[in-house]
């Protein structure tokens, strides 16, 4: 099998963003709408942007737009201080990089998110395409986000693979007919059972690139 193009999930992904977002969703949900959300509640939530997450549940619509203005202020801050980029996903980007593959993200953050978080973690520098929830009309689990990197790269589906951390993005990745991995290798994911089983699940990253080289599916040996 050879593979050309690897596309992944962000957030809870390739970077732990996951408790940033959290954090700047409890903060503007109290200070705004009045109301203590769990991190359960978020992720149910999760799917359409930021901006459509806080205009779609907050009581209050005057108040959405300095909300979303919050957001992303407390957002970006809490990239810098004590966050660290996860030393084995950065070597991951450079192995595939180097091995000539594509690489791609497919994430339902809005494109101002998404810049923020790939700029502060030095990432944008691997990604040949990004696919935000700004690009799409349907978010995952419709397959739309992947079919349409596809579409842009000329690739087709049976030469990529998709990764990600949630129920959304497996079903995304299936309804997509491509080869698709469930991970949980980073401290904080969102899914620990899906919908549909994924090819495969990885615990660890050093698995995946196990498989990458046991396969040989880098040059369709």
């Amino acid at each position: 099998m050879s593979i050309k193009v690897v596309l992944f999930d962000f957030d809870g992904t390739l970077a732990d963003t996951l408790p940033l977002s959290f954090h700047a969703f409890k903060t503007v949900f109290k200070q705004y709408d009045n109301r203590d959300v769990s991190n359960d509640e978020l992720v149910a939530m999760f799917g359409p942007t930021e901006e459509d997450i806080i205009d779609g549940n907050f009581s209050d619509k005057t108040l959405v737009q300095q909300a979303i203005e919050d957001y992303y202020s407390i957002y970006e801050q809490g990239h810098f201080g004590t966050f660290q980029n996860d030393q084995e996903i950065i070597d991951l980007l450079q192995f595939l990089k180097e091995s000539g593959l594509i690489i791609g993200v497919i994430t339902g953050k809005s494109r101002r998110a998404f810049q923020l978080s790939s700029e502060a973690l030095m990432m944008q520098r691997f990604f040949d395409i990004s696919i935000t929830g700004d690009d799409v009309d349907r978010a995952k689990p419709d397959p739309e986000g992947i079919n349409n990197a596809l579409s842009i790269l000329n690739i087709d589906k049976s030469d990529a693979i998709f990764i990600g951390d949630s129920n959304a993005d497996i079903l995304a990745g299936v309804a997509a007919g491509v080869r698709t991995y469930g991970v949980r290798w980073l401290p904080t994911y969102q899914s620990p059972d899906y919908d549909l089983m994924p090819d495969g699940i990885f615990n660890r990253v050093a698995e995946f690139r196990e498989l990458l080289e046991k396969e040989n599916i880098l040059h369709g040996n």
